[in-house]
């Protein structure tokens, strides 16, 4: 059974919006209980900690599934979600409000006083886990290793949240998110600094871990070498280095093989078929697949997982969502991915216009947002087309197609192979038709936005389909490829600006 360290650290909350908010630090640290971490094995078991992969109802990765450009919205249900998914939806200006939440801390949400609390036990685990005693060094390094890669996982979520998608030539001057490497509760002077130093740390932090790091993880929880190179892969792609990125992956996946239990593709031809294990089709919760079940890692490179459900109190909710007859189209009939996909609202009736959403439940409904080996195919894919090697593009991405439909249908059209920027094009599809609804689109959305070989394509809308068979628009603007800070965090270090 895993073992945990749950507060015998210090266990935190972030900063409070009250009206002595202001005077308070970036992070204010509430101590609970009197051990602290001395030993190797307190660190270890730090490293086992849940907030770093399992976000239950905090919902990491809400805001982007509201926001990516596959979705549309049913009104018939968006009215039981909170006004946060309603004002992500519409792409407003201002989303962290207090009258966009329920509770005092309107203005602080939930998924960001998670990602900066776990920056503040990765800190301590990091800046401290070499002077622990007991463990040999290897093992005080495969500690530190992981925490690096967990905090640069961490910031890279941030810094795609909250700043600019990454330009080579604004890099160096477009606001950044603030890089926290203390776990000092005084410290008071953050900085926002710049998008290309949030990604030069992100990428130290890999580099200087990979040397130490674990090349089978104790948990597939937990990074190890084959996760931290692929992830590395997938930074360096979103900063438009394709050539750093597929060297990455093909790292990642030399490493895979060194795994004690490494991950692999389900054929979904067997797990749909007669008997298959994701069978039956529940009308509510959906097939018996690890988007339902927490504890499933057959696909996971490294498992971490964010709430994708109906609204519960975290501030956002999906079970308005739909998925827009653009992106539908995007499937083949035979294609055994619609089977995440329902044509009934959450009440059992009918969503008009045959459209359809992915399976949402209070209950079991995650997306995986850690490293999944299917992603990994999908974006060696993409970087070996962008470098001109067509055919191993092809060759990556018909092996995950292969196992989402039938072998006939698997191929990629022979135009399409031979066509360099249609490739890539066809991947970024693919990535659609595998991810739909799951918050995948949104982080494209952004790097594609600086990407020359859609320079011209305009920014998306949203459609909200109305109960009487109207539509109303809401057009995404360039800033709003950018979340504003909370006001919070604002007031109370004065000298970082916000986002227009």
């Amino acid at each position: 059974m895993r073992k945990y360290i749950h507060t015998t650290v210090v266990a935190f909350v972030l900063l409070t919006v009250t009206a002595t908010s202001c005077k308070k630090s970036f992070l204010e640290v509430v101590p609970k209980g009197k051990l602290v971490a001395k030993d190797y094995e307190d660190y270890n078991l730090l490293m086992n900690g849940p907030s770093f992969y399992k976000f239950g109802n905090t919902g990491m990765w809400q805001a982007a599934m509201i926001m990516g450009d596959e979705v549309s919205a049913e009104e018939a249900f968006l009215g039981a979600n909170s006004a946060q998914s309603r004002a992500l939806f519409q792409y407003d200006d201002a989303i962290f409000l207090p009258s966009n939440v329920e509770s005092a801390t309107s203005e602080n949400p939930q998924f960001l006083q998670r990602y900066l609390q776990n920056l503040y036990t990765l800190n301590k685990i990091i800046n401290e886990v070499n002077s622990a005693n007991g463990g040999t060094q290897q093992q005080r390094q495969e500690i530190a290793a992981e925490a690096m890669v967990t905090r640069a996982y961490t910031n890279f979520q941030l810094i795609n949240y909250f700043a600019k998608p990454y330009a080579a030539a604004t890099a160096a001057s477009d606001p950044g998110f603030p890089i926290i490497t203390t776990e000092d509760i005084t410290e008071t002077d953050f900085k926002r600094g710049t998008v290309q130093e949030m990604y030069d740390f992100i990428i130290r932090d890999l580099t200087l871990a990979l040397p130490a790091i674990n090349t089978s993880p104790s948990f597939r929880t937990r990074w190890c070498k084959a996760s931290a190179e692929g992830f590395l892969g997938k930074v360096y792609l979103f900063m438009g280095n394709a050539t750093g990125a597929l060297e990455q992956f093909n790292a990642s996946f030399a490493d895979l093989t060194k795994m004690s239990s490494a991950p692999h593709l389900y054929n979904y031809n067997e797990t749909f078929g007669p008997g298959g294990s994701f069978l039956p089709l529940d009308p509510v919760f959906g097939p018996n697949s690890p988007f339902n079940n927490q504890t499933d890692y057959t696909e996971s490179v490294v498992a971490a997982f964010s709430y994708a459900g109906n609204y519960d109190g975290n501030g956002f909710g999906n079970d308005f969502l739909s998925i827009k007859p653009e992106a539908k189209a995007l499937f083949g009939a035979s294609d055994l991915r619609l089977n995440f996909f329902t044509d009934l609202f959450p009440d059992q009736s009918t969503i008009p216009g045959g459209r359809v959403r992915r399976f949402t439940s209070p209950y079991s409904s995650y997306a995986r947002i850690g490293l999944e080996l299917p992603e990994l195919y999908l974006l060696r894919a993409e970087a070996k087309a962008r470098t001109s090697d067509l055919s191993g593009a092809v060759s990556d991405v018909e092996t995950l197609r292969k196992n989402r439909m039938p072998a006939t249908d698997a191929a990629v059209p022979i135009a399409i192979a031979a066509d360099k920027n249609a490739l890539i094009k066809f991947i970024l599809e693919e990535r659609i038709r595998e991810y739909a609804g799951l918050g995948y689109r949104w982080w494209d959305l952004r790097r594609l936005s600086v990407d020359p070989i859609f320079s011209g394509t305009p920014l998306p809308s949203h459609t909200l389909f109305l109960t009487n068979g109207g539509t109303t628009q809401f057009n995404l603007k360039p800033e709003r490829l950018t979340l504003r800070i909370p006001a919070a965090y604002i007031k109370a270090h004065p000298e970082m600006t916000d986002n227009p």
